[in-house]
């Protein structure tokens, strides 16, 4: 096989297999080439990853060598892309009643959903995630792209069981905004007991929905690793619950009088 044909073939697999440790005879017999054939092409791809700003590939030596693409972004196009982001989310006709923000056409479009799931993967690349897990309905979207770079599956926590999805464990949570129990279930089948877990939402007011989650993956004895909301509400009369956690844009001074809105950075690093 052509060089310039492996290279196709590689590089389609490392981005179809993010984190994912391989061995070097998988790639051998893949191209039907050799080993060091196989570096000398890995060498190219690591340039072009790293020269693009879309991640590096990480090799191991020894008899279980192989190696893994982590897909790291740079700061720089994290930043030129919340930046956009937020000059997109100031539009006033944007301001719902509530103080909340409109962003079901970005959360509805593929490309804006798959550059954010980009963005909290960059964040997150170096942790050691097995499932990212996000509440019905409109952080779906958000926690599928994030799954998607860091290669691992998806686990939704619903408001009411499903008789499709077997016996649930189910908690009371308050909700940090309007102060009113709800309940919250997750199946027993759909996450195993210590699981690593990456909560990602798509807006977060005072932290009550995300405590929740919280509070009901103790019940499987998970360990929350990391937390990604892509909004977050900067009211200094809402007193946040919690505190640790990375947020791409912050909305704050929202006036419904006269339609005027800021939106800026979140606490992401960007440096």
């Amino acid at each position: 096989m052509k060089r310039s044909n492996r290279l196709v073939i590689l590089t389609e697999y490392f981005l179809e297999n993010p984190r994912k440790h391989t061995q070097l005879p998988f790639f051998v017999n893949l191209c039907n080439t050799t080993k060091s054939s196989v570096s000398e092409d890995l060498d190219i791809i690591e340039h072009v990853l790293k020269n693009q700003q879309l991640g590096y590939l990480e090799r191991t030596t020894g008899a279980g060598g192989g190696v893994k693409y982590i897909p790291e972004v740079s700061s720089s196009r994290n930043k030129q892309f919340i930046e956009k982001l937020c000059h997109e989310l100031e539009d006033p006709s944007r301001i719902l009643p509530g103080g909340y923000l409109y962003m079901s056409d970005i959360l509805g479009d593929p490309k804006q959903v798959r550059e954010i799931g980009r963005v909290f993967a960059s964040c997150f690349s170096k942790l050691d995630i097995d499932v990212v897990v996000t509440v019905a309905t409109k952080g779906i979207p958000l926690a599928y792209s994030v799954a998607s770079f860091l290669n691992v599956p998806v686990v939704i926590v619903r408001r009411d069981p499903k008789v499709t999805e077997g016996s649930s464990v189910s908690i009371n949570y308050v909700s940090g905004s309007s102060k009113k129990i709800q309940t919250m279930v997750l199946p027993k089948r759909s996450l195993k007991e210590g699981s690593n877990v990456c909560i990602i939402d798509d807006f977060m007011k005072a932290g009550g929905t995300i405590n929740g989650m919280i509070s009901l993956l103790e019940e499987f004895d998970a360990k929350v690793q990391a937390i990604g909301v892509l909004a977050e509400a900067d009211d200094d009369e809402e007193e946040r619950i919690v505190t640790e956690y990375t947020s791409l844009i912050k909305i704050s001074n929202v006036d419904l009088l006269h339609k005027t809105i800021d939106v800026q950075n979140g606490n992401i690093s960007l440096v």
